[in-house]
């Protein structure tokens, strides 16, 4: 496995112009990827981005955002066509800067969660399963996996648990399509995230350790000596990366829901938890 931190601890929205200095910090706390949250790609200079990785021979990971408006399952059309259009940006860029997947709630948008007629939610269903084909047989080509994140039913009411996370996958029917698990999500939704980890198999291709209140691995609810011994049951040899949002990022943390301290700052959320994690066996 390898170890990673997402560019959401510390800042919002990612930008080669000004966050190239969290490269060469996440080097010095021993981590080996940055996973670069792309908000917005127009913020974002491709080549700038591989040099700066390049100097500190550093391993990225392309994480998606969606937020309103890049919406894979919308009945708007042009929410979906958005939503292709950033997809394509998101696999073209990891292609270029040597990321294996593009990790995300893909699928819809963050935020859209309500009770809809049966008619609408199959259509979504549908335009999701259609959407992921036409993503997943573009990536195959450029040798890219995507990898989906069930999210909590606060942020979405398509995709909240692997069990509705494999419904999907068999729908789509592409080799290429997975999980990007979350224990944070997990924890709020699974009646047992272990199990869950271990029913996901070899389809887990991407895995965000988060603590259930997004403060500091180990310090909380999440049952991390069951979590990360069915990683390795099942063979997993992916990215760990540590996700979390502080109320230093207002823009996110007013997104997410975060009102109070949850940590004593930023670096100690990434620092100590990357030592926490370290500190399991096959966790090394």
């Amino acid at each position: 496995m390898n170890f990673g931190a997402n560019t959401f601890i510390w800042r919002s929205p990612f930008s080669t112009e000004h966050d190239l200095d969290l490269i060469p910090k996440l080097k010095e706390m021993g981590f080996d990827l940055i996973e670069v949250a792309v908000e917005d790609p127009a913020l974002i200079d491709l080549k700038v981005l591989k040099d700066a990785l390049d100097k500190d021979a550093m391993g990225i990971v392309t994480c998606g955002t969606f937020g309103p408006g890049r919406n894979l399952s919308s009945l708007d059309m042009k929410e979906r066509q958005a939503a292709k259009d950033y997809l394509i940006w998101m696999i073209d860029a990891a292609e270029y800067l040597g990321s294996l997947v593009v990790i995300g709630p893909m699928y819809s948008a963050v935020g859209k969660a309500r009770l809809e007629s049966k008619e609408d939610r199959e259509k979504e269903w549908q335009y999701a399963v259609d959407g992921l084909k036409d993503m997943c047989a573009y990536a195959e080509k450029k040798g890219i996996k995507l990898a989906f994140e069930p999210l909590n039913r606060f942020e979405t009411d398509l995709i909240n648990v692997v069990e509705q996370g494999l419904k999907l996958i068999d729908d789509v029917g592409a080799e290429n399509l997975g999980f990007h698990l979350d224990t944070f999500h997990m924890h709020l939704e699974e009646k047992d995230s272990v199990e869950a980890v271990k029913k996901a198999g070899k389809k887990v291709f991407h895995f965000h350790a988060c603590e259930n209140d997004r403060g500091v691995p180990g310090t909380g609810q999440v049952e991390w000596e069951g979590i990360f011994k069915v990683l390795n049951e099942i063979g997993y040899s992916g990215s760990v990366v540590i996700e979390s949002f502080t109320p230093e990022v207002k823009s996110i943390a007013r997104a997410v829901c975060i009102w109070r301290e949850i940590a004593p700052d930023q670096d100690t959320i990434a620092r100590d938890g990357l030592k926490f994690i370290k500190s399991f066996p096959g966790m090394a």
